[in-house]
């Protein structure tokens, strides 16, 4: 059964993928042996069967592994806490004292290799912000100060359990519509303001509690982490936990708060996507920030209620487990590239790193690299989208079979089965789609959008 499992995978990916003949062109340089629908289809279908052979054969997961801890080397630890302190500290003094420049490290720095970078890291490597936090060690030198002073702190105040989780949606809906929708202030002065909250916080309900279970980052990047082999051990910065892939996702308990986090981080990722097409700039043209507003937060009110509603017969656990490989995807799918090509523009920042004119190396007019073959991009937009959502029904499955009668679940399971399916034919149909950027000075122009794909759609033109 397994035998056959792989191979009826292996084939729905291999229908999906784009072909070389004349027809239908996916871009000037792919073409495709149908129209862009095709392939839409194709993906749904791949998912779908995926789906109905795991629930048919009630393929779950097996018990899982035994997990063993694995200190972390001190000089490890040490030098990711002073790499993030140093790139904190190059955005505040570049934000003072800076002028205007491709080296501008603010987006480089958070957009790119934080909300991008780290998140791939600690999805598939480790979890690499429990170390360059810079707000942690910001706080630790803070209380190192206070505690020479002779200055006593108080005690810090319970995080109730109903409270824990739900600060960091706030926090991560209100990044992503910083993101999306821009901003009335430079993103160094929004760094600096969420800080001082950050700190205040710690104060208030305890360092590792807060980073633990409010502080948005740490709780977002700690989920996208549960499906790596190298885990992080909660308010532990000195081990790590060594395991298969994907079984953080597989013997966690998830919570309400957690798989709304995950919901509005997968609909976030489909709306950047979606809000940059034709068909949308159609319909809604190029909204204000209120208008922008609106949409973002009807948009993911929708993927999330949607969440709720298949988790009510199949469990928080199922929902959880089922998303989350299906968020990763999208956020390879949707980002490698702009990771790939926007990161190179750190050679512009180490020759003019306070956008002050300098050229000290010799690299303050070098143009990033991105003529990336168009067949390549959406084959590995094609696998990650596609893999997550199979990933997602594997693991999905195995967890909502543990909450009840097998047979009574496997029927329960055809709304989450039907989410997934949906969502796998939107998401590619974005990919796929011609990009709007935005005029000077539009809703979105505060916070370089990345681009959803590099791949046109049959017959589409060039980017506008």
């Amino acid at each position: 059964m397994s035998r056959i499992v792989r191979t009826l995978a292996v084939a729905g990916l291999w229908l999906a993928l784009p072909g070389a003949v004349a027809a239908h062109g996916l871009s000037t340089t792919l073409q495709s042996p149908g129209p862009l629908v095709a392939y839409l289809a194709g993906a749904a279908l791949a998912v779908a069967l995926s789906f109905a052979i795991v629930i048919g054969a009630d393929i779950r997961p097996g018990r899982p592994a035994p997990e063993r801890t694995v200190p972390v080397r001190r000089w490890i630890r040490l030098s990711l806490r002073v790499l993030g302190v140093v790139a904190y500290t190059w955005i505040v003094a570049q934000g003072l004292v800076g002028g205007s420049s491709a080296g501008e490290v603010a987006t480089l720095f958070l957009w790119i290799y934080g909300w991008v970078g780290v998140a791939i890291l600690s999805a598939f490597v480790a979890p690499v912000w429990r170390w360059l936090d810079p707000f942690t060690t910001i706080f630790d030198a803070g209380a190192w100060v206070v505690r020479r002073l002779g200055v006593r702190g108080w005690e810090p105040a319970e995080l109730s359990a109903r409270f824990r989780g739900w600060p960091a949606v706030v926090g991560l809906f209100f990044f992503i519509w910083l993101e999306i929708a821009g901003s009335l202030a430079p993103l160094w002065i929004v760094l600096i303001a969420y800080t001082i909250v950050t700190l205040l916080c710690m104060a208030q309900f305890g360092r590792d509690e807060w980073r633990e279970h409010g502080e948005t980052f740490g709780v977002w990047f700690g989920l996208l982490n549960r499906l790596a082999t190298v885990r992080q051990v909660p308010f532990r910065d000195d081990v790590v936990i060594r395991s298969r892939v994907a079984q953080g996702i597989l013997v966690a308990q998830w919570r309400t708060p957690e798989v709304v986090l995950v919901a509005v981080g997968t609909g976030s990722i489909l709306y950047d996507g979606l809000s940059q097409t034709q068909p949308w700039f159609g319909l809604f043209g190029i909204p204000s920030m209120a208008s922008q507003t609106i949409l973002l937060a009807v948009f993911l009110a929708g993927i999330v209620a949607a969440a709720l509603l298949v988790a009510r017969p199949v469990g928080l656990n199922a929902i959880g487990s089922g998303l989350l490989p299906i968020a990763v995807g999208y956020l390879v799918a949707h980002y490698l590239t702009y990771l790939l090509i926007d990161g190179q523009r750190f050679l512009i920042s180490i020759s003019d790193p306070l956008q002050r004119g300098w050229d000290l190396f010799g690299t303050a007019f070098f143009v990033p690299f991105g003529d990336f073959p168009a067949g390549l991009v959406w084959t590995i937009q094609m696998l990650t989208v596609i893999g997550g959502h199979m990933v997602g029904a594997w693991a999905g499955h195995g967890r909502a079979i543990e909450s009840g009668e097998p047979r009574e679940m496997r029927r329960r399971e055809v709304p989450l089965a039907a989410l997934m399916v949906c969502l796998t034919a939107l998401t590619l149909w974005s990919l796929g789609q011609v990009v709007i950027e935005p005029p000077e000075g539009g809703a979105a122009a505060t916070a370089p959008a990345p681009p959803p794909g590099l791949v046109p759609p049959s017959g589409g033109a060039p980017v506008t």
